[in-house]
């Protein structure tokens, strides 16, 4: 998603140029889920190479919810009276039953920001697309990145963040946030995901004995992934949904976060998964080879996909050295797209 948040200054989550990228643009390894990510505004986080502050949180104050009382309905809150803490204050205002949040977590949100003293919403994301990012790694201002740990998935959670934990002395001008404005954010937390999350959609039939069938388990470990025996492999694109689910339809300039894994057609051999290394993989669909490119857009985030690709649409002639990638090989993954970013 291109969207941009004043909260977050976000543009797409980036690959790094060493995973699935196009061999015409030089790809020198296997699909890989480092990535590069443009840091919030904030002068007290990674932005400018400072360690994010270890912040004291006490209970509040935090300013009344006065409508949309709901889990994931659209909140209205007063303005702020008398003097916010300087301290992070954090209420859980709808407790969740979900999995607890981590640092190194994506979380997915929806959320409305607005100023203590003046009550004006500065930023929100409800009747939007709900937003998605990594928690505890300096891609969110401070306050989100420690007010948010601990919190379990399905919650409702109030913070009063004070200037040194959001966008300190300079503010945000194009938010209309001076450098002494406490922060007030209403978060709803829709999804946690980490390395043993799974797309949960509907289970799509398998019928198509020509091509590889996939474990359809949904308990965060690797898919079983079986290529038929004596079989030539598709010369077209296959992409087809193995669990279909319920998201937003992926675009051509999205970012997606997934679990992964790549086979060899010819040998049956694995090259590559998320799975083995534990961690989630966030990329930009354009940075990725063709097959990806053009298997991924449409389909819906929260499914698993198989996608079966000629070697025309992966690494051709090149493929990444050390790989155990042959020459022209077609290449069959699993992904579970778990969020657009």
């Amino acid at each position: 998603m291109r969207r941009r948040s004043v909260l977050l200054a976000v543009p797409a989550l980036m690959l790094t140029a060493a995973g699935c990228g196009d061999d015409s643009k030089g790809s020198s390894s296997t699909p890989s889920s480092s990535s590069s990510t443009t840091p919030p505004a904030s002068p007290t986080d990674s932005a400018t190479g400072s360690a994010t502050p270890s912040a004291e949180i006490v209970s509040g104050p935090v300013p009344a919810i006065t409508a949309g009382t709901g889990f994931n309905q659209k909140p209205t809150v007063a303005k702020g009276t008398g003097t916010p803490s300087d301290k992070l204050a954090v209420k859980t205002v709808i407790k969740g039953d979900g999995a607890k949040i981590a640092g190194g977590d994506y979380v997915q949100v929806n959320y409305v920001g607005q100023i203590w003293n003046t009550g004006k919403v500065f930023d929100t994301s409800f009747g939007k697309s709900p937003y998605t990012n990594v928690i505890g790694q300096g891609k969110l201002i401070p306050g989100w990145d420690q007010g948010l740990i601990g919190q379990q998935a399905n919650s409702r959670v109030e913070m009063a963040i004070p200037p040194s934990l959001g966008y300190g002395d300079s503010g945000n001008a194009q938010a209309g946030i001076k450098g002494t404005d406490t922060l007030v954010f209403v978060i709803d937390v829709l999804e946690r995901f980490d390395g043993k999350s799974s797309s949960k959609g509907k289970v799509v039939p398998q019928t198509d004995a020509k091509l590889p069938k996939s474990g359809t388990n949904t308990d965060g470990k690797m898919p079983s992934l079986t290529i038929p025996k004596g079989v030539k492999a598709p010369t077209k694109l296959v992409s087809a949904y193995i669990l279909e689910g319920d998201g937003p339809v992926i675009k051509s300039t999205d970012s997606v976060l997934a679990q992964y894994q790549g086979k060899v057609w010819s040998t049956g051999k694995e090259f590559d998964s998320s799975y083995s290394r534990g961690e989630l993989a966030a990329f930009e669909l354009s940075q990725l080879i063709q097959g990806w490119q053009q298997g991924l857009v449409g389909k819906k985030a929260g499914s698993r996909v198989l996608l079966v690709t000629p070697g025309s649409l992966a690494y051709g002639a090149n493929p990444p050295s050390g790989s155990g990638i042959p020459k022209n090989a077609t290449l069959v993954f699993t992904l579970d797209v778990l969020a657009v970013l």
